[in-house]
């Protein structure tokens, strides 16, 4: 039996098809909007079409953008001779959330995960060694510590190390508020070879 009607229900279906978004949550969201004035709507409604048809890739560091360079790119006052490479655009975020990195970044969108089909050809390698053919001194790797996350990380590593730049790799440990004793093995193995002096 049907709950609601024909448009509820497609409201609802569409909502929980974006990620994170489940079933109860959409119904929330559903009846919010119906609830919203038809302008507040429609601004909504238009802002997301706006966005789907002028947001693209920074043609340099392919995190998503309106303008053809992005913001940390086009600051002249960020250090272009070290890249932090991330997997998405929500990685590079986060980090600028810190306000301490001052160099830019290289999204992926992405990372090699043989299990799901996706290989170096999938995410944006090949348009990282073309941006170290200018003056680059340090990449940071900043990819995740899972499984696909390290292997891209080695992957890039010797792709780099040839060319003489210097590749480093963020560390990973122990989070802070974490109790020692539920940390595995591997988490307290990373973070002892990250240790840094005091």
């Amino acid at each position: 039996m049907e709950l609601y009607s024909g448009y509820i229900n497609k409201l609802i279906e569409e909502l929980a098809a974006l990620p994170g978004i489940g079933n109860k949550s959409a119904q929330r969201l559903a009846f919010h909007l119906i609830n919203m004035s038809p302008d507040k709507v429609n601004r909504l409604a238009n802002v997301i079409v706006e966005a789907k048809a002028n947001v693209r890739y920074c043609k340099e560091c392919y995190t998503l953008t309106d303008r053809e360079t992005c913001p940390v790119c086009a600051n002249e006052k960020r250090n272009h001779k070290m890249i932090m490479v991330v997997e998405n655009a929500r990685d590079l975020a986060a980090y600028e959330k810190t306000g301490k990195y001052e160099g830019v970044y290289h999204v992926l969108h992405g990372a090699i995960s043989p299990m799901l089909g996706i290989g170096p050809g999938d995410i944006k390698l090949k348009e990282l060694m073309e941006r170290l053919q200018g003056d680059v001194e340090e990449v940071i790797i900043a990819t995740n510590s899972s499984l696909e996350g390290e292997t891209t990380a080695m992957y890039i590593s010797k792709l780099i190390k040839p060319t003489g730049i210097r590749v480093t790799r963020i560390a990973s440990g122990v989070p802070v508020g974490g109790d020692l004793e539920y940390i595995d093995e591997v988490t307290l193995l990373r973070a002892l070879e990250g240790r840094v002096e005091l």
